[in-house]
């Protein structure tokens, strides 16, 4: 073997030794970055034996002496705004908190794609967008931009980093091996197109993540539920859907009855309890999606003033599933379980109502 071939060996070895290391390194930030997702303290609000569901998924909730009208101004919903965290010069490059980035790291698996060369967002986007699920799970992209810093990427705007973010559980289920094996296929598949390197976290990892996430879905998962009897004859149900419609209830296809609140978003629900060919219902039910709704929506507080004004109109009671009678004496006490389901919900950094309560629960 000549003195040349030994020295291009050596320099191969060096080659593959240094890529190696280079990408240990990003694996192992973004790992870091999903271990602080469920991690530290947070891990007492998701994992704590001691928290256990505020309610079971039917429940009636507190009843307001508001009474009910569809002029009703709805209160607006003020979200607090989170502090950012102080960051050191190692986490500098981590995107910010902000409330309209679609890459969350609280809720998401974040993956690191670490350019060669800044790219475009015109060239990006058409590959970034097909890949927008994986499963059950939305995907997620935002690039750093000297002029604007973290923020969804958009056409006309340069980027000399990129983030993927997969969700680590929602309503149907925690992030699974599949899924997250798939994404990250899928994900290096687009990497080799824009010339870029994906940081991939530890498979074992993100699985206990998406584990966590959705222990705190499960927990939370809560639809309280008021039931207005007749007291006497059945409804018929053509006269008591327009009086509905007139009420403020927008009917939808799958004959469900909406209210909205202020912002056009569904703030409760109603059914008759029956099929599209009935004709007489002698049950109402109201149906309120709770961590999907803001506190300060006072939902509870205009669902029950609207069982209240049913009753009124429609010589009706108000009464649990098992078809009693509900007091006020009980449904003073819900409220309080009501009140502590929303504190914990804070207490994770998932306000009800809030872009990641609305991710999670869905």
């Amino acid at each position: 073997m000549t003195d040349l071939q030994i020295s291009l060996i050596a320099i191969g070895g060096a080659i593959v030794i240094g890529v190696i290391g280079y990408n240990k390194l990003h694996e192992h930030r973004a790992k870091k970055n999903v271990e602080r997702a469920f991690s530290g303290g947070q891990d007492d609000v998701l994992m704590s034996p001691s928290i256990s569901p505020a309610m079971p998924d039917r429940h009636e909730p507190v009843f307001s002496a508001q009474e009910f009208t569809a002029q009703n101004e709805l209160p607006a919903e003020n979200m607090p705004v989170q502090d950012a965290p102080a960051m050191d010069d190692e986490e500098s490059s981590a995107p910010a908190q902000i409330k309209d980035l679609p890459v969350d790291e609280l809720i998401d698996c974040i993956i690191p794609l670490v350019l060669e060369e800044p790219v475009r967002g015109d060239k990006v986007l058409p590959l970034l967008q097909t890949l927008r699920h994986v499963g059950s799970k939305p995907v997620h992209f935002i690039g750093l931009s000297q002029s604007s810093g973290w923020q969804p990427i958009s056409h006309g705007n340069i980027y000399t980093e990129l983030q993927a973010g997969v969700q680590l559980a929602n309503r149907s289920g925690a992030l699974n091996e599949l899924e997250y094996s798939e994404m990250v296929v899928r994900l290096r598949q687009i990497a080799d197109d824009i010339d870029a390197e994906p940081g991939i976290p530890d498979m074992s990892s993100v699985m206990a993540a998406a584990r966590s996430a959705y222990q705190f879905v499960s927990q939370h998962d809560a639809r309280l539920g008021i039931n207005v009897r007749s007291n006497g004859a059945p409804w018929e149900i053509n006269t008591l859907l327009a009086a509905l419609e007139r009420q403020g209830f927008d009917v939808r296809p799958d004959g469900r009855f909406v209210m909205l609140d202020g912002d056009g978003a569904v703030l409760f629900s109603l059914t008759t309890n029956e099929n599209v060919a009935a004709e007489y219902t002698s049950c109402l039910t109201l149906l309120l999606d709770v961590p999907r709704v803001a506190p300060l929506k006072d939902g509870f507080g205009m669902m029950l003033a609207c069982a209240k004004l049913l009753v009124k109109r429609l010589d009706g009671t108000i009464v649990d599933d098992g078809n009693l009678a509900l007091s006020d004496e009980v449904l003073e006490e819900i409220a309080g379980q009501v009140t502590a389901f929303y504190e914990e919900m804070q207490a994770a950094d998932i306000p009800g109502g809030s872009p990641r309560a609305l991710r999670l629960f869905i």
